[in-house]
């Protein structure tokens, strides 16, 4: 892998638990979100706020722990976090001990925030982090490509959120990774916002843990709640591509976040025969095939697949295809991202490969 330059498309931040605190909005302060020591029986700091289910901090910065190591070490709290969380220079000694030239950067706890019942108390978490994290990445923005939170409940200040923190140096930004059922993405009212997108050039991510309903991850089934994180953003994608928002903003970029690649095939296969046996009953009439749409519009991140990548990418196509490390993330490949990769993508073309693990992000980012 010394022969290329890979870059993540979906690493995290881990946010200071007392940014929100110091940067939300005066009349909130007292509401926001915090950790409390222990939860439900189980040990550990737990990171909480109002009616979003408590969960262990830990989880956060777990990567290179072995899963023998986990059960004791979510027991643990931030006296454990690696210093980069309050120091962007430290990130930079993570990427480089990983061999990985930078990352996009995703939020952790505040991703968590989208449960949140109240939608002023949501924006205004969310303005807050995006504020911290543009003053983070401003530390070295080339290998710091910061992903901003916005607000989706009324579009006209979700616009303006969306010009703030591109002004701010932000790349891309967060939204619903699934939308209230009775407001999906098909609705024309979104479409101030994705007009935004387009022209501001930010791509929107639909990142697992992101639903407007919240997260009930309860650790006792932690196999069942892990598989089922990645069904709410398929099923986004297909109203988004049903409803022809790829339709009327051709240049809007989305990214499906932590979510596999995978299933795409099969995704794209049965989107396109529904679409050619069904679309009469709907009413439904587009320019191109469905898959089409994804192809244009999508790009893919995936962390531990191997065989299933050059699979997926004979059918989807590599350049739309990005590799991600999810550090510090309890589910990542550091620090041994390109001992996994040289293994994992070696039946993958050259070509495709120094796409799929760098050059497909950086030239969705526009990055240099």
């Amino acid at each position: 892998m010394t022969d290329y330059r890979i870059f993540s498309a979906d690493s995290h931040f881990v946010e200071p638990v007392n940014m929100w605190a110091e940067r939300m909005d005066a009349k909130f302060r007292d509401r926001a979100p915090h950790t409390i020591q222990g939860h439900d029986g189980q040990d550990g700091e737990f990171f909480a706020c109002e009616n979003i289910n408590p969960v262990a901090v830990a989880g956060f910065f777990g990567s290179g722990k072995t899963a023998e190591e986990l059960p004791e070490h979510i027991k643990r709290g931030f006296d454990v976090a690696p210093k980069s969380v309050w120091d962007p220079a430290e990130r930079l000694k993570e990427q480089d001990a990983d061999g990985v030239s930078g990352e996009v950067l995703y939020p952790s706890m505040g991703m968590l925030l989208f449960g949140l019942d109240d939608a002023e108390l949501r924006a205004s978490c969310f303005r807050a982090f995006n504020d911290w994290a543009a003053e983070y990445c401003s530390y070295n923005t080339q290998r710091l490509v910061g992903a901003g939170v916005v607000e989706l409940e009324d579009i006209p200040t979700a616009v303006a959120e969306l010009e703030r923190i591109a002004k701010k140096g932000l790349r891309g930004s967060l939204i619903w990774g699934a939308p209230p059922e009775d407001r999906p993405y098909s609705l024309p009212d979104y479409d101030p916002f994705w007009a935004a997108a387009q022209d501001l050039q930010i791509p929107l991510s639909l990142h697992i843990l992101t639903g407007r309903g919240g997260v009930q991850f309860d650790l006792r089934r932690v196999l069942y709640g892990y598989m089922k994180l990645p069904q709410e953003v398929q099923l986004t994608f297909a109203d988004m591509i049903a409803g022809g928002v790829f339709e009327r903003f051709p240049r809007l970029k989305v990214v499906s976040a932590e979510n596999d690649v995978s299933w795409i095939p099969h995704f794209l296969y049965r989107l396109d025969h529904a679409y050619d046996r069904l679309r009469h009953l709907q009413g439904l009439t587009l320019s191109m095939l469905p898959s089409e749409y994804m192809r244009r519009n999508m790009l893919a991140t995936f962390q531990f697949e191997s065989a299933n990548v050059e699979f997926t990418r004979q059918i989807y196509g590599a350049e739309n295809i990005a590799w991600s490390s999810d550090y510090p993330h309890t589910d990542s490949t550091w620090p041994r991202s390109k001992e996994f990769l040289s293994e994992a993508l070696k039946d993958v073309p050259e070509d495709g490969m120094r796409k799929i693990v760098g050059e497909n992000v950086i030239n969705f980012y526009g990055l240099n």
